[in-house]
């Protein structure tokens, strides 16, 4: 009899652990990451020089007109159909290594068709799981030097622990950059650091820079070419008017030294002030990424170029639906350039966000009042 009382004990003492030792070995392995993902994260240091690659030797020269692109191309991941979970839509990695390879090489395609003679990417990944480790950097300069001489500079953006979210398709780790490309020769580039959210809202603003590429000219100056991508998710407005603060500080002491200075990327901001309004009329929709650009921060001697040839075409696509007629869209890609600078055209090209959920931006330009 005592010996089947002592077996039903053991029994239920079994029983009763189990779902124990479940429950401590979930907050073990969560923890654990937790704490994997804040002890890796590190910034990447500021006043980074970055390595010049490329045979291009041309100055660039005064009173000639020259070709610029700004394209976001979406980590090779945006097909006209995808949606992307931080916006509110179902996928967290591109379809697949092919559809990555078919997306960069579009972008390619597309920035090479303006016959540009600089080219500003962002988004560019490296060795990405949402990107299935694609090199974009590498495939994109393959293709450029097939049409001739470029130097290239690449800044990484950000480097990424690996994020377990969603659960059944994890982001994973991310490795991505800015890419500017230059058919005239680049003698040195640096990569600025830009402030970002603290606490545990970093791990989601992930790093932020821009770049600094120089280019002398034959007037013995210098064209300075800035590749900028802000943040976007968990971005207050002081955040980013304090990213604007300092890049508008560097663009300004160029400014002031006498040399061109071109700023072109995705501001993260509505550039025009009035593109939410204008592409999506009565809508109640408010992001963080789609706040009005601050133009009263914009330093003396400065414009945007918002002088479009052909009227207003969006520049980005939110991501939480297939492209349609009800997608959210906006103008957040652009140029700054300091008023020794004449733009004689700018557009923002529909290309119907076949290959990334950003469109491109094209500017001709003038060095010289």
């Amino acid at each position: 009899m005592a010996k089947t009382s002592n077996t039903e004990e053991k029994k239920k003492f079994k029983w009763w652990k189990i779902p124990l030792i479940v429950l401590v070995l979930i907050i073990l392995v969560v923890g654990g990451y937790v704490a994997y993902v804040f002890l890796t994260y590190s910034r990447i240091e500021d006043n980074l020089p970055l390595e010049v690659a490329g045979s291009a030797e041309a100055k660039a020269a005064t009173g000639e007109e020259y070709t610029i692109v700004s394209f976001n191309v979406g980590f090779g991941a945006y097909t006209s159909d995808f949606t992307f979970f931080m916006d509110g839509g179902k996928q967290s990695r591109a379809v697949s290594k092919e559809s990555v390879l078919k997306c960069t090489d579009g972008c390619s395609d597309i920035a090479l068709s303006f016959d540009p003679d600089f080219v500003l990417f962002q988004e560019v990944d490296t060795d990405s799981t949402r990107s299935h480790h694609v090199d974009q950097s590498v495939r994109f300069q393959d293709s450029f030097a097939k049409e001739g001489a470029f130097d290239s500079v690449f800044a990484s953006n950000y480097h990424s622990a690996y994020l377990m979210y969603p659960v059944l398709e994890p982001h994973g780790a991310s490795n991505s950059g800015l890419l500017t490309l230059s058919r005239y020769n680049i003698t040195s580039a640096l990569r600025r650091s830009l402030p970002i959210a603290t606490g545990f809202k970093k791990i989601l603003d992930l790093d932020r820079c821009y770049s600094i590429s120089r280019i002398p000219t034959q007037d013995g100056k210098e064209l300075v070419l800035i590749n900028v991508h802000l943040s976007a998710y968990g971005t207050d407005a002081e955040q980013g008017n304090a990213q604007l603060q300092m890049l508008f500080e560097d663009m300004d002491k160029e400014y002031k030294a006498g040399n061109y200075v071109i700023c072109g990327g995705d501001f993260n901001h509505d550039f025009t002030g009035n593109s939410k309004e204008t592409f999506n009329p009565g809508t109640d929709k408010d992001y963080s990424w789609c706040q009005k650009f601050p133009d009263e921060i914009i330093p003396k001697g400065f414009v945007k170029c918002v002088d479009y040839a052909d009227g207003m075409v969006a520049s980005t696509r939110n991501t939480n639906i297939p492209y349609g007629p009800d997608s959210f869209t906006a103008t957040l890609d652009g140029f700054l350039i300091s008023d020794n600078v004449r733009c004689t055209y700018v557009q923002v090209v529909d290309k119907a966000f076949e290959f990334t959920d950003h469109n491109p931006v094209v500017m001709k330009f003038i060095l010289g009042n």
